[in-house]
C-alpha cells in the first residue's frame, strides 16, 4: 500500500523539537510503523501546481494523509486522477480542502481526529478576545520601536467584563469559549447555531440562543467564529452582515478563513464598524505575502490579531493528533470499525449530520 502525507516544513525547529510531530521532518509519528508493516511512505510539503509531489503521487495513492495548517487541497479533478485512493484522512480537525461531495462519488471514506484540537482552539480564542479588546498589539509594537505614549494605546483598550459575548455555532469548541470566559464577569452570552443546545448544555453555559444571524450579531460586543466551513457558511460573514453588527465590535475567527469575506473584513475594520479581527485562519492556506489580512489596521492602528494557522497545532494537541492519526490507520488497515464521531463520509454518504452551523470538533 502507499500512503501520501502532505505536512508542513519544520526545518530546524523541527530537527530540535521532535514534538512537532506535524512537520515533514517527524513524520507524525507513524514513518517506521508503516514501513515495518510493508507498506510505502511518502511525505511532502510540496503541494502546489501539477508539478508538485502532491499532485504526482496522487495518482497512485491509497491512503491520503493531510492537515488543516499546510492542507493539500484535494479536488473533484484530482479525484479522478487518484485511480487507487480509498482513505482520506485528516491529521487533526476539519475536511474542508477536501471535495467531500467527489468523494462520496467516488466511495472514498473521509475521516479525521475529531477533538484533538478543541482545549486548544477555545484557548486560542479567549487569548485572542484579550489581545483585541486590550488593544495589545498596537502597545507591544510601541514597546518594539522604542515609543511610550500610554494615551494612544488606552485610548483603544478596554475590559472583557461587562460585554455581550457570543458564538456562532456552539459544539464543543463554541461551548467551551464560552465557559472559559464566564469568570470574566460578561454582561451575557449568546449564541447561534441552527439547532438550540440540549437543555443541560444551554444551563452549565448559561447562554441564550439568538435564531436570527442579523439579531445575533447586532447584540455581540464580542463575536467568535466556531463553525465548519461548507456551503452554507463561506462568506456567510460578509458586506451585508457586518452592516448589523454593533458598531466598533471585534471578531475572533479560529473556524476557517472563508467564512468571512477578505475584502469585506478590511473595510469594516479600516471604517471602524469592527475594531478588530484575529484569527489563525486563512482563506488559502499559506496566504499570500499581500493577503490583506496581514496589514490591515482600524483608524487608531491597531485591531489585527492574525497570527500563521497554529492553534489547533500546540505541542499537546499534534500528541492527540497524531496518536488518532495512527488509530484511523490502523482500524482502516485491519477491517475495524472507525469511531464514529471521526468519520466524515462514508460508503457515499455523509456520516455526519453535523454539516450545519455546528461545528464538527
Amino acid at each position: 500500500m502507499k500512503v501520501l502525507a502532505v505536512l508542513y516544513d519544520g526545518g530546524k525547529a523541527a530537527q530540535e523539537e521532535p514534538r512537532l510531530l506535524g512537520t515533514v521532518e517527524n513524520k507524525l509519528g507513524i514513518e517506521s510503523w508503516l514501513k515495518e508493516l510493508g507498506h510505502e511512505f511518502i511525505v511532502t510539503s510540496d503541494k502546489e501546481g501539477p508539478n508538485s509531489v502532491f499532485q504526482k503521487e496522487i495518482v497512485d495513492t491509497d491512503v491520503l494523509i493531510t492537515t488543516p495548517f499546510h492542507p493539500g487541497y484535494m479536488t473533484a479533478e484530482l479525484f479522478e486522477k487518484a485511480k487507487n485512493l480509498k482513505l482520506c484522512l485528516t491529521a487533526g480537525v476539519g475536511s474542508d480542502h477536501i471535495d467531500l461531495a467527489a468523494a462520496n462519488k467516488k466511495g472514498i471514506m473521509v475521516a479525521e481526529v475529531s477533538g484533538s484540537n478543541v482545549v486548544s482552539v477555545a484557548e486560542h480564542a479567549v487569548m485572542s478576545m484579550l489581545l483585541l479588546v486590550r488593544n495589545f498589539v498596537p502597545a507591544h509594537e510601541q514597546i518594539q520601536k522604542g515609543g511610550w505614549n500610554v494615551a494612544d494605546v488606552a485610548r483603544g483598550a478596554f475590559d472583557l467584563e461587562n460585554k455581550v459575548i457570543g458564538t456562532i455555532g456552539a459544539g464543543r469548541i463554541g461551548q467551551r469559549i464560552l465557559q472559559r470566559v464566564t469568570p470574566f464577569n460578561p454582561k451575557e452570552l449568546l449564541y447561534f447555531d441552527y439547532a438550540p443546545l440540549p437543555e443541560h448544555a444551554a444551563h452549565t453555559i448559561n447562554a441564550r440562543r439568538v435564531e436570527k444571524l442579523e439579531d445575533f450579531v447586532a447584540q455581540c460586543d464580542i463575536v467568535t467564529v466556531n463553525c465548519p466551513l461548507h456551503d452554507g457558511t463561506r462568506g456567510l460573514i460578509n458586506k451585508e452582515l457586518l452592516k448589523h453588527f454593533k458598531k466598533g465590535a471585534w471578531i475572533v475567527n479560529t473556524a476557517r478563513g472563508a467564512i468571512c469575506d477578505r475584502h469585506a473584513i478590511k473595510e469594516a475594520l479600516a471604517s471602524g464598524q469592527i475594531s478588530g479581527y484575529a484569527g489563525d485562519v486563512w482563506d488559502v492556506q499559506p496566504s499570500a505575502p499581500d493577503h490583506p489580512w496581514r496589514t490591515m489596521k482600524n483608524p487608531l492602528g491597531g485591531g489585527n490579531g492574525m497570527v500563521p494557522h497554529y492553534s489547533g497545532t500546540t505541542l499537546d494537541a499534534q500528541i492527540r493528533y497524531a496518536v488518532g492519526t495512527k488509530d484511523i490507520l490502523q482500524r482502516w488497515l485491519e477491517g475495524k470499525d472507525q469511531e464514529a464521531q471521526n468519520v466524515i463520509v462514508d460508503h457515499g454518504e455523509y456520516a455526519t449530520k453535523s454539516y450545519g452551523i455546528h461545528e464538527r470538533k
